[in-house]
């Protein structure tokens, strides 16, 4: 048996209502207890006065690129990145080459995250075979390979029926669809359009092209009684559209990104590709309602949607560079920057969008709390820690960070995943 004993923190756990000064005991890779507890003699202990003590980070929309393009993220370095982060678990995309549409490929996500020791590593299954959009899946097959969730992402099934079906099917699974909403005949253009596309020359991608595949799915979700998750909500309309839905009683839920929140389509006068990517950064409007959503509880979540490109790829021309930014291994200080340190949101609500709120919405049971035999999970954060985000020194293999050289405020140092300490900056 093996003791843990967490000292003196403030436990955060939003979930359960928790925020208190108190202790954790860990024992082997199970929550043992909470506030006061009897810990062995034995026991490993971590003094975590003056830090704040969380269930572990779930982040759910990563890109991990193995198998295929290895050379831009693995999915050993992708968990690496992510525990530094003080992400515990990552929901990886199938979007990868093959992509993970058979119940070997899914089995494959499953394994390789166990070897890698880092952060818990799930896979997300595909809708449609080979991710064409054009039939679907066997997602019966991804769900015994440990599938946790169905998505095309990458790109929106084209075809209205065939996720009509995909909505049908995985409501059979209890599994959500993850939608990516983007009308492909809208969404040619490699940035928002609007005035500072003009001015630069850039052709235009219309927050139209979100709104109208948002609006679809809705109505598809609505007809099907289908678990829908819209990802990566950019434009104040799309928002508006989902809190109507909720208000209907639409089994929807949705997520934000740090740079949808954060960064604006200015940031494209620069004409550095790490400030592509899909959907395109938006208006200060859409970035105001954006975090209005995450303010109300129209927006459930916060994910990276963590796409990293080497340098050969991304270090080109604006319009030519692939679209795509890192982001698993800064979500956490970027909330804390812009949203908490802001007033934006509370501790508790920005941790509940990264915690109980994505465990629910997957159906993970055993992780996003702390309540006792439960996954022993725990990121411990110095609200106060200041660093500057430096593209070099962070650990996925790709560099396409767009917060680069900003200063941040709070930081995730300790992280432990199933009871074992795999990350101490303290």
């Amino acid at each position: 048996m093996t003791a843990l004993l967490i000292k003196g923190g403030r436990l955060l756990d939003p979930g359960k209502g928790l925020d208190e000064v108190g202790d954790l005991l860990i024992v082997d890779d199970r929550i043992e207890g909470v506030g006061k507890v009897d810990a062995p003699a034995d026991a490993t202990v971590i003094d975590a006065t003056g830090l704040v003590v969380v269930p572990g980070l779930i982040d759910m929309h990563v890109h991990l690129r193995e198998p295929g393009n290895d050379e831009e993220e693995t999915i050993d370095s992708g968990a690496k990145a992510a525990a530094f982060g003080g992400v515990t678990t990552v929901i990886a995309m199938p979007n990868t080459d093959p992509p993970i549409d058979t119940e070997a490929a899914a089995e494959f996500y499953r394994l390789q995250g166990k070897r890698s020791g880092m952060a818990n590593v799930y896979p997300v299954g595909c809708i449609t075979k080979e991710r064409k959009g054009e039939s679907l899946a066997e997602m019966g097959g991804l769900d015994r390979g440990g599938a946790i969730a169905f998505s095309d992402d990458g790109d929106s099934v084209r075809n209205t029926d065939v996720l009509r079906r995909g909505l049908m099917y995985a409501k059979m699974f209890d599994k959500p669809i993850l939608e990516h909403c983007e009308d492909p005949h809208l969404a040619i253009g490699v940035m928002n359009a609007g005035p500072v596309a003009v001015r630069l020359g850039l052709s235009g991608n219309p927050a139209a092209a979100e709104e109208i595949m948002v609006s679809r799915d809705l109505s598809l979700a609505e007809i099907t009684g289908g678990r829908l998750h819209i990802q990566h909500v950019s434009t104040g309309r799309a928002v508006d559209l989902i809190r109507r839905a909720k208000a209907e009683g639409v089994d929807v839920t949705c997520e934000a990104t740090p740079h949808h929140f954060t960064l604006t389509h200015d940031e494209v006068e620069s004409f550095n590709p790490v400030f592509k990517m899909r959907p395109p950064l938006r208006s200060a409007g859409d970035v105001a309602a954006v975090r209005e959503g995450l303010k109300d509880g129209a927006i459930d979540v916060i994910a990276s949607d963590h796409a990293p490109h080497s340098n050969e790829e991304k270090d080109l021309e604006f319009s030519l560079a692939p679209d795509g930014v890192i982001g698993v291994e800064t979500m956490l200080s970027v909330t804390l920057t812009e949203l908490v340190h802001t007033g934006v949101l509370t501790l508790g609500q920005a941790i509940e969008k990264m915690t109980a709120k994505p465990a629910k919405i997957l159906g993970l049971e055993d992780k996003g709390t702390f309540s006792a035999g439960k996954d022993a999970d725990v990121t411990i954060i110095d609200l106060e820690k200041s660093w500057t985000v430096d593209r070099l020194k962070l650990h996925s293999k790709s560099h396409n960070c767009p917060f680069h050289g900003r200063e941040m405020k709070g930081k995730a140092v300790i992280t432990v995943v199933r009871g074992r300490v795999v990350v101490n900056e303290r």
